[in-house]
């Protein structure tokens, strides 16, 4: 018998594989159904996979993407897709590379790994493991609140520490580290950052085509990207800034963030721009003359970043100060406080450390018989099905292998 802790997509990805293999296998799920977390994934429809060249894929893990190797290659992001569209959801590709189900609901994605389950006989049981039972360096079973489960394989596929109310509350951390495994620190990956400066009045702004340079407390940059952000009541979100927030590391504090607003201008160009629109409303206040420029909403809060009085007339802003306003708009900073709450992560980085993981089979190196897959692991990517797929493959690894 065989035992896979967790229902999510690590764990039903791995209860699967082990079934395909003949293996008699229970599935602990503490919530009333698996999926939980992987039905409000991607806002809802979930990305599941990328479908970028798989050499590339390592690229987007800055968590330890070498230990990956094995997994991934041996369950790609084709081998996912493929694996979906045969269990009856097919699949599309939108920006980014990233993966949805053509239906848009994460709950077909869910049902499908359902269907697959219960057609290989595997047993779902609602319950919490506590213990992890092991002999002579070996698995002998897994103690549950209910009852105890005797197996010599268990595969912990708990997840991590965010999105709580979901089940992943850091279970399988407290099973490894009961069996003598190493739990690096656990903090917030893929997570808003709250920002010194006051971002209230633009709530709600989405800024589509903007670059981003993250530079850390010391002026060093740590990353650079394209794409879109969002403004938040208490600072800043959006794919780029949930990427960035795995390059910040545990404490965030100090960091800059800096947004380009005009990438596809340089200073020279923009400021062209710039002098052409005020051109065309010589006589109007500064703080009416931006329409044509920047979102409507932006405007208020620029023109008061830029120190020019909103009622100057155009023909009084100085070429300094015009120039002031066009390295405002390329370089519009705001510095880091912290990150929201752990529970509002896409992902927790830390966990279980991979140096005590066979990279190959995904077996614990210290006892025979225990397996890890997904969130688990101490291996994070950025926002895109990245995740999601190092669970899928992980999943599939440890469950070919318990």
């Amino acid at each position: 018998m065989k035992v896979v802790i967790g229902g999510g997509p690590a764990g039903m990805m791995a209860a699967i594989a082990a079934a395909e293999r003949g293996e008699r296998v229970i599935l602990l799920e503490r919530n009333e159904k698996p999926g939980r977390k992987l039905a409000i994934t991607g806002k809802g429809r979930c990305n599941i996979t990328n479908a970028c060249p798989v050499e590339d894929f390592f690229e987007n893990v800055p968590a330890n993407g070498s230990f990956l190797y094995s997994a991934v290659y041996g369950f790609t992001n084709a081998d996912t897709v493929e694996f979906f569209e045969n269990n009856g959801v097919p699949t599309k590709v939108e920006r980014g590379n990233r993966v949805f189900p053509v239906s848009d609901r994460a709950y077909d994605v869910v049902d499908a790994l359902l269907r697959r389950l219960r057609a290989l006989g595997v047993r779902i049981v609602r319950d919490r493991a506590a213990e992890i039972a092991v002999q002579n360096g070996a698995v002998t079973g897994v103690r549950g609140e209910k009852t105890f489960y005797p197996c010599d394989g268990a595969v912990v596929a708990t997840g991590g520490a965010s999105y709580a109310q979901t089940g992943s509350t850091g279970d399988g951390y407290r099973l490894a580290e009961k069996l003598g495994h190493t739990v690096t620190d656990i903090y917030p990956s893929l997570i808003p950052v709250v920002t010194v400066e006051p971002t209230a009045v633009l709530q709600g702004l989405s800024l589509k085509n903007a670059a981003l340079t993250v530079k850390d407390a010391k002026g060093k940059v740590i990353y650079t990207d394209f794409g879109e952000l969002l403004f938040t009541h208490f600072g800043l979100s959006g794919p780029m800034i949930l990427s960035a927030s795995g390059h910040m590391g545990k404490e965030p504090r100090g960091c800059r963030l800096i947004i380009d607003m005009k990438p596809a201008l340089t200073e020279e160009k923009l400021d062209e721009r710039v002098l052409r629109d005020f051109g065309e409303n010589v006589n109007r206040d500064f703080a009416n003359s931006l329409g044509a420029l920047l979102p409507a909403k932006m405007i208020p809060y620029i023109v008061e970043r830029s120190g020019i009085p909103p009622h100057t007339k155009i023909n009084s802003v100085t070429r300094e100060r015009r120039r002031a306003l066009v390295r405002l708009l390329k370089a519009l900073e705001f510095t880091a406080d912290r990150y929201r709450p752990l529970n509002e992560a896409i992902v927790t980085r830390g966990g279980v450390s991979v140096r005590e993981v066979d990279p190959s089979t995904m077996q614990s190196r210290l006892v025979k018989g225990l397996f890890f897959a997904g969130e688990v692991l101490d291996v994070s990517a950025y926002t895109g099905g990245f995740n999601l797929q190092i669970a899928f493959s992980t999943g599939r690894l440890a469950g070919n292998n318990v």
